[in-house]
């Protein structure tokens, strides 16, 4: 028994003079990795400033700097392992490698499928950074596109995170992908106004607003003979079509144009709707040829109303009328 716990010493106690004796070695291993880690890192930057000023290159940029740090790592971890352990060889961390990747691919695939989905979105380039856009309900500017997710700042000052596979795989409007964006709103006049003098009008008022462009130029045409108004749509271009300038256009615009037209005598109608109550007092009840339907009957013969005395009175004599099985003489 003594002799069985003796060995265990022995060997626990080597052990331990061998991690003693792999002190230096790994302290050595940690510094070297960090100086890797360092370059890296400045590679990434560096790559970053160099491709910043080019709005075409940008994504590029980062897909290189992005590949060269992961590369400097991967050197960098090799290099620490053959100082720790001196004789590992790189065949050896080759094959480590790839049967951990078939694991790691198994076990994160919704993770690869996401860093893949953010290479080949960089690389097509469908938007780029601060490019505003739409997805499903989200609306903002992309702040950063990243390999597992892309960020957006919303215009409330919200910061939404996207998986990288779903951008990829819906539909995104990119509302800042070219430089010209037509805006359009409707506008509803009187069925008794001028509809040319109304089109007339409004494009007058657009045309005196600070930042439309004349070329594309504003356009208006009638879209709807609505049920209280016959709308025209008043379509106008604008130029850089950013959020806040689009919301501040338009709102010069639509201040122009109400102005306009209320000052030209044009009506602008809001719905109303008209209420026909069916009067069941009147004598004429059931008589679709001379009831009124509650409008006003004017110089005709009004029908007159029924008396309450006189429809107590009739209905007493019904009653009267029914046998003892409650049927009236007419059912019997």
């Amino acid at each position: 028994m003594n002799v069985e716990i003796s060995a265990a010493w022995q060997k626990v106690q080597g052990m331990i003079n061998g991690f003693i004796a792999l002190i230096p070695n790994i302290v050595l291993a940690i510094l070297v990795f960090a100086i890797f880690f360092l370059v890296a890192g400045m590679v990434r930057r560096f790559v970053g400033r160099l491709t910043r000023k080019r709005r075409h290159a940008r994504n590029l940029g980062l897909i290189l700097g992005r590949l060269a740090q992961w590369i400097i790592l991967l050197v960098g971890l090799f290099v620490s392992l053959s100082i720790v352990i001196p004789t590992l060889r790189a065949g050896d961390l080759v094959q480590l490698l790839g049967i951990s990747g078939v694991a790691i691919g198994f076990a994160f695939r919704d993770i690869l499928q996401n860093f893949l989905a953010g290479i080949l979105i960089l690389l097509t380039e469908p938007f780029q950074l601060d490019d505003q856009i739409i997805f499903k309900d989200f609306e903002g500017t992309v702040e950063n596109i990243q390999t597992r997710a892309t960020t957006i700042r919303t215009y409330d000052g919200r910061r939404i995170v996207i998986p990288n596979s779903e951008l990829f795989t819906n539909s995104v409007t990119v509302n800042t992908a070219f430089d010209h964006r037509r805006l359009e709103y409707d506008v509803g006049i009187g069925y008794g106004d001028d509809i040319e003098e109304a089109k007339r009008l409004i494009l007058e008022a657009i045309h005196e607003i600070e930042g439309v462009l004349q070329d594309p130029a504003p356009d208006v045409i009638v879209v709807d003979l609505a049920a209280s108004s016959v709308n025209i749509r008043a379509r106008w271009w604008v130029k850089p079509p950013r959020r806040a300038d689009v919301l501040a256009l338009q709102d010069r615009v639509l201040t122009a144009i109400k102005n306009k037209l209320v000052a030209n005598g044009i009506d602008l109608p809001f719905p109303t709707q008209q209420i026909l109550f069916h009067d069941q007092t009147e004598e004429t009840d059931g008589d679709r040829s001379r009831q009124r339907e509650g409008w006003s009957a004017g110089k005709q013969d009004v029908p007159k109303p029924r008396s309450i005395s006189g429809s107590l009175r009739k209905l007493a004599e019904i009653r009267l009328q029914q046998d003892g099985n409650g049927r009236t003489s007419d059912d019997a």
